[in-house]
Order: C-alpha cells, then structure tokens, then sequence
C-alpha cells in the first residue's frame, strides 16, 4: 500500500490540536467579557477549563489501550465539533453561562484527549526522521491556530457586532456555529485522508496491566533525584511562571475594557491585531532565538537571562495601564516586547522538563511535568481576576512586578548539568 504523504494530514491535524485550546483560554474570555462579567468571575471560572490539560497524563495509558490513536483523534474532532455547536445553540438562552461553562468543558477534556491521540498518531505513523523533519511544521500549523484564534476570530466577532450592533450574544452564537462548521470539515477531511498505521503496541495489555505501568511511571518521577531536590523541581515547575500565569487572563480584559474602566478600550480588530498577531509574532520569534542560544552554550549558561526575559518584560503593562496610549503602534510594540520576553523565557522551562524527564518513561515524565506547569498556570490565573478587582488595573500589574521574585526564587534551586543543550564537538565538526 502506498505511503500517504505527511503534508496531507499534519497541517489540518495540528491546527485542529491548537484551535481549540485558544478558543477555550482565550475567546471564551473575552466573550465572557462581552457578556457582562466581571473580571473576578471570568478568571475563576475560565481557570476551571484548564483542568483537563493538567490531568491528562492520568488517562493517556487508557487512549494506548483501547481503540487505535485514529479512532481517537476522529472521535474527538467529531466531539469538539458538537461542543462548539453546544456553545452556539446555548449562548443566546437564559442558561447562556451554565451551557456555555458545560460545553467548554467538554471542549477542554476532547481538545486534551485529541492532543494525547494526536501526537501519538504522528509518533506511529512517521519514522525518527520524518519526526525530526515535521516538528517544526505541526508547530508552525499549531500557532496558525492560535494566530486564527486570537486574531482572526476575535476580529470576526467585532465585524459582526457592527451589523448586528444589538445583539452580542446572536455574533458569539454566529462565531461558534462557524467553528463547529470548521471541524466537522476537518473531521470528513480527516475520515478519507489519514492514514491507518498499525496501532497493535498495547495488544493483550489488560486495563489493571495499565493501571500498575501508571503507577510504576509516577513513582519512578518522583524517585528521579533525591527527595531535597525534588521538592525544588516542583517548585520550579508550579511557580517559574507564576507572574505571567497572574498576567494570561488579565492581560486580554485590560486591552478591551474601556479607558474609564482602567483599561485601554481597544476595538476587537485592533486587539486582534496588537495582541493576537503582534503578540503571538513575537512570542515565536522569542523562541527561536532562545533555542538557537540555548543550543549554542547550553542551558546554563543562558538561564538567569532567560529568567530576566520571562519577568522584567511584563513592566509594559505598568506603563500601559499608566499612560493608557492612543496609538495603536505604542500598544502593539510593548506587546511585542513582553511577548518577545516570554518567548525567550520559556526556552528555560521547555528545555528544563526535557532535561529532568531523561532516562526510562521520558514521555510519560515529560507528560506530568506539563500538566504540572498548566497547574501551576491555571491556580493563579483563577485569583488573578478577584485581585484586579479589588486594586484595578494599575497596582495589579505592580503586584504582578513584584512577583517576578518568585521566579528569580524558585530558579535559584534548581540544578542543571552545565553541557546540557550544547552541540557537541562531534555534532560541529559532521
């Protein structure tokens, strides 16, 4: 049988992984916005929707055991497709929050199972080096999502409140129709087009048989360094992002609510673009650059400047919220920068998890270190809101300032092998 080719299925694959992670971290936010909510309720309640993410090392055995990762991602995009038609049908009823709430998180436990079966199909289907080839194009197709999300969307709903200026909750209902539109295309796209690898690994495997591997696999983790440092490793990986985890909710309410409000009273399309291309531009150029450092001289020797990057960059908020700039050029730029900043910063945090996870179960390991540092994002982000309201916007982001420490902190434990990340002398001279 011939080899379907890769460029048929990853683009589409890994924009339905990333699509539906912005909708629920960041469009669900400022719909909520629209619908009169306060800050305090939008950060707890979204920060709720970031469980499943946090969880989902626990039941990845069980997408292994039962069924195939085919099966999986087509019943999963079929799934979010109902659960944006969900939020459609519901955002204009009386019920319009507790329907809403249901079918995001329905959306959030699909979108975080279809990522498990996702990455494993691609793991199956290719070979070590068509992995190695595709990588940076399924991450490329998964920022498009993000960039369709933040951005494009988000414009969408402002183009349609000007023709239905009466009516927020009809433009939402509008939006998410079109998205569940979108998947169930990707769905019958998907049905004819991906391959059907063999997928027998965990054949005759029983689910107690599972269950005991899982148990093998989490004790192993925290055995991997003496008990002294695994505390700090925890630490690193809860708190090294503590102020932007305060900043991810905030940062898109600031931008839309009005001046009078302490915010900066973009339009929809203007903060489509500023934070949702701007923004996102940067926070990728941010990483490459990290990486092609951190790959030159190691880890080490880049942390504290990575650390510096992820924290000092988040003044532009102080000075937004100060100075509440008219210009859309102003706005976009200290976006920019502080996206730039997290960017580079978050090479330290990646590189960290793929350091600490090496050895026996370093999928699995590296697995739990992600669901913890989405723990670690989404117990702040759920305060975050309450905060803002209690100090508004200015002492909020000078609290936020105040709490780069703990990363600076929480780094100063940890222990790294200094040739880690370093292109070997060997690798040069090939």
């Amino acid at each position: 049988m011939k080899k379907k080719n890769p460029w048929a299925w990853i683009p589409t694959l890994y924009f339905a992984e990333g699509l539906p992670n912005v909708v629920v971290m960041t469009l669900a936010v400022v719909m909520y916005m629209e619908m009169g909510m306060t800050d305090t309720e939008i950060a707890l309640y979204t920060g709720w929707l970031g469980l499943p993410w946090v969880i989902k090392p626990l039941w990845s055995p069980f997408v292994d055991l039962f069924k195939t990762k085919r099966w999986w991602v087509l019943t999963m995009q079929l799934l979010l497709g109902a659960a944006f038609a969900g939020v459609a049908f519901t955002v204009t009823t009386d019920f319009w929050f507790q329907g809403t709430m249901f079918f995001f998180f329905v959306m959030a436990f699909s979108s975080a199972t279809h990522d498990i079966a996702a990455d494993g199909f691609y793991m199956i289907e290719l070979d070590s080096h068509d992995q190695s080839w595709f990588v940076g194009i399924r991450n490329t197709f998964y920022r498009i999502a993000v960039i369709f999300g933040q951005g494009v969307l988000v414009w969408a709903a402002g183009q349609l409140q000007e023709y239905f200026p009466d009516s927020k909750a009809f433009t939402w209902s509008l939006i998410f129709f079109g998205l569940a539109g979108i998947f169930i295309a990707i769905w019958l796209y998907h049905r004819f087009v991906m391959p059907r690898p063999a997928d027998r690994h965990n054949e005759g495997q029983t689910a107690a048989d599972v269950a005991r591997g899982l148990w093998q696999m989490l004790s192993s983790f925290f055995t991997k360094v003496p008990l002294k440092q695994i505390f700090f490793v925890l630490l690193f990986l809860l708190l090294y992002r503590f102020p932007e985890a305060m900043l991810t909710k905030m940062a898109s309410t600031f931008l839309l609510r009005p001046m009078e409000e302490g915010g900066l009273g973009l339009t929809k399309e203007a903060f489509g673009l500023a934070y949702g291309t701007v923004g996102l531009i940067g926070l990728l150029l941010g990483g490459i650059v990290g990486g092609m450092l951190a790959s030159r001289d190691g880890l080490k020797r880049w942390l504290w400047p990575f650390v510096c990057a992820i924290t000092l960059p988040d003044i532009v908020y102080v000075y937004l919220s100060i100075a509440q700039p008219g210009s859309l050029w102003i706005v976009s730029a200290c976006l920019f920068v502080e996206q730039f900043g997290y960017g580079l910063g978050f090479t330290a945090l990646t590189l960290y998890m793929l350091y600490f996870s090496q050895g026996e179960f370093k999928t699995s390991h590296y697995a739990i270190c992600t669901g913890l540092t989405y723990l670690g994002l989404m117990l702040p982000g759920m305060v975050s809101g309450w905060i803002k309201d209690m100090v508004g916007y200015r002492d909020f982001f000078i609290i936020v300032m105040f709490l780069c420490i703990i990363t600076f902190a929480v780094t100063a434990f940890i222990k790294i092998d200094p040739e880690f990340g370093k292109k070997k002398k060997e690798d040069t001279a090939s």
